[in-house]
């Protein structure tokens, strides 16, 4: 079971945005029964104050609730939002790394089975960082950056180890304005810590001067400079 302390208290002092690291500091965004959310003026992430992150070992424990697979076919169609805009733009036979790949990897099975070559890194999973020091043509991050704690220093790290040309892809719920985000059940998950808006990725897109295509509500293609 895990252990929060359900009294939540708002946080009034400003935290320092772990994106884009704003010296104005986040300001209070919103307050649930077991966590605050703070949200930078500059890049708009919303974020979890690190003092209510999960333990790693209790973080883990959510992951390892996760049941999913090649073999689901409900869970092929769910990335195919991801693989099918991202494939279209690949050349044949290119270098791929999934990078957050979970418990149960898929997305890479399906870029494998398209004839692309592929590998993995997750911290809990496939931690082997060798993948790390390689180069790529993509980079896929399925429902990977909101649970980032330190998103600035890791998405740098995947950007740097894009070719250039070559395509980040991202699939994330994008938060909206506070009324939503009150009734949001994607914020309720306790290893969500970071929330990016169309806002942050627009920011992005400026700070790695990329070509940024928007595919649906979730799904984020970033392509860098030659």
């Amino acid at each position: 079971m895990l252990e929060f302390d359900t009294r939540c208290t708002i946080e009034t002092a400003r935290l320092r945005c772990p994106l884009c690291a704003d010296p104005g500091g986040s300001s209070y965004f919103h307050s649930g029964r077991r966590r605050d959310y703070h949200r930078c003026p500059r890049c708009h992430l919303i974020h979890v104050p690190p003092s209510q992150h999960l333990p790693l070992e209790a973080e883990r424990a959510e992951y390892d609730k996760h049941q999913n697979s090649p073999e689901d076919a409900g869970y092929r169609e769910f990335l195919s939002r991801l693989f099918t805009p991202l494939n279209t733009r690949l050349s044949p036979c290119s270098h791929g790394l999934d990078f957050g790949s979970g418990p149960g990897p898929t997305l890479s099975v399906m870029f494998e089975e398209a004839g692309h070559q592929m590998n993995l890194f997750d911290p809990c999973y496939a931690p082997a960082t060798d993948a790390l020091t390689a180069q790529y043509d993509f980079i896929t991050a399925s429902e990977v950056v909101e649970h980032l704690h330190n998103p600035a220093t890791e998405l740098a790290l995947i950007w740097s180890i894009l070719k250039p040309g070559g395509w980040l892809g991202i699939m994330t719920k994008l938060a909206l304005d506070r009324a939503a985000f009150s009734r949001w059940h994607y914020k309720d998950d306790p290893t969500h810590v970071c929330f990016f808006s169309s806002k942050t990725m627009d920011w992005l897109a400026r700070q790695w001067q990329a070509e940024f295509l928007k595919f649906g509500k979730d799904v984020l293609l970033f392509q860098k400079p030659s």
